[in-house]
């Protein structure tokens, strides 16, 4: 596929995690909201290559950056990325490179899984740390308080995305894309 097909759909994908952000829960013991998000992300890291579902994810971080209402409850701007949830953005670019190098390896629905898992690592890693650093937390308080509740729901939204990138793939792959 020639780059600028891919980059294309790495700007829808952009566009998907953008609109998926907008399902927004916020939660009144932490400064990070249940969102659409990492369904999106777990979408994107099991249909595009490490680099183009990176670089999805950049243009969504970059377009949000700009000021452009992109992130959770039509936020955009500079804080965002600075702020409590910034650090599990930047997670979201590390998940979706590294599950989709796994991905490139094979798309079966154990390899899928085994993807959206290490995305999912990926981001709490780089998220948690960073969110302890700038509110002021301990590591434990950003694990209780920035992980420890999503675990659940992000497993649902795992298998639900893994279960929809199979069924898109062999989609595409009936289509020869």
């Amino acid at each position: 596929m020639l780059p600028i097909k891919k980059l294309v759909l790495s700007s829808l994908f952009a566009a998907l995690i953008a609109l998926l952000a907008q399902i927004s829960i916020p939660l009144p013991f932490s400064p990070v909201p249940i969102t659409g998000q990492a369904f999106g992300i777990f979408l994107v890291g099991s249909l595009l290559e490490g680099k183009w579902s990176a670089i999805s994810v950049l243009i969504y971080i970059l377009l949000g950056a700009t000021g452009l209402p992109v992130f959770h409850q039509f936020q955009g701007g500079l804080h965002i990325l600075v702020g409590p949830t910034g650090g599990f953005l930047w997670g979201f670019v590390l998940g979706c490179y590294l599950q989709g190098k796994i991905m490139e390896k094979g798309n079966s629905f154990g390899i899928t899984i085994l993807g959206m898992f290490t995305c999912m690592g990926a981001y709490f890693a780089l998220g948690a740390p960073y969110m302890a650093f700038v509110s002021g937390l301990n590591f434990y308080q950003a694990i209780l308080l920035g992980v420890v509740p999503f675990i659940p729901l992000d497993i649902v939204k795992l298998i639900a995305a893994a279960t929809l990138s199979q069924a898109v793939r062999k989609r595409l792959a009936k289509a020869g894309l």
